[in-house]
């Protein structure tokens, strides 16, 4: 079983380096890649060195601007199935997301699961120390998702999610749309339209203690409208 996590970064460098050591640490082997939008604060010369570090495990794209999310986990996902991964996730740097949570997301991926959400509202709702304002913006996100597609996921634009190879092998990557974080809805929903199983996973999610966040109004106003278009769009 071959498994890699696939983190986005831009500005990293508190948290990129704990990363690395936190996954390489883990129970299971789980490789990674980082996809760096040209980080000004050298965020990409800090996974060099821990490239150095683990040798073989540790992978590194250098793209030369801020290109967007679903560009980056799109172009990772390529690698990732070029090189042969089984399981593919994708992970926040900033430790939102506990990576020992990755271990209970690939044994359901080992079981009945083909792609598995690590879910903050499938269980109530699971977010700490977020202000309120995002808190409300997010879950009534995902109820408007499934209000708009009828896909039953809770946590729609959750962004801590594994899959199956077979499922990106399936998904036509060039049609994917969305490059912030309706990117996130736009997978999931085109993964349910094919007939995969997506099972969620409780998760607890913590917001992050050092850099700063990247969401925008930009990048909740795309997935606002581009959730109105996906059921009208092709899936092939």
């Amino acid at each position: 079983m071959r498994r890699i996590v696939i983190i986005p970064t831009y500005n990293e460098k508190e948290n990129v380096e704990r990363m690395t050591d936190t996954v390489m640490s883990l129970d299971y082997n789980f490789d990674l890649l980082f996809v760096d939008d040209g980080s000004p604060d050298g965020t990409a010369n800090l996974v060099k060195g821990k490239q150095a570090q683990y040798e073989g495990r540790v992978h590194l794209i250098e793209r030369s601007g801020k290109l967007g999310l679903g560009t980056a986990y799109i172009e990772g996902f390529r690698w990732a199935l070029q090189n042969g991964y089984d399981q593919i996730f994708e992970m926040d740097c900033d430790f939102s997301h506990n990576p020992n949570d990755l271990l209970r997301l690939s044994d359901r991926l080992s079981d009945d699961a083909e792609v598995v959400v690590g879910s903050r509202y499938v269980r109530g709702v699971n977010v700490v120390n977020w202000p309120l304002s995002r808190l409300l913006m997010s879950y009534f996100a995902s109820k408007y998702v499934r209000l708009i597609t009828r896909m039953p996921v809770c946590d729609a634009t959750a962004g801590f999610v594994g899959y199956r190879a077979e499922v990106l092998q399936r998904i036509n990557l060039d049609n994917v749309q969305m490059i912030g974080y309706g990117f996130q809805i736009e997978m999931k929903y085109t993964a349910w339209r094919l007939g995969f199983n997506i099972v969620e996973e409780s998760i607890i999610f913590v917001d992050r203690e050092e850099g700063t966040s990247k969401m925008s109004g930009g990048i909740f106003g795309e997935a606002f409208f581009g959730v109105m278009e996906l059921p009208f769009r092709s899936i092939k």
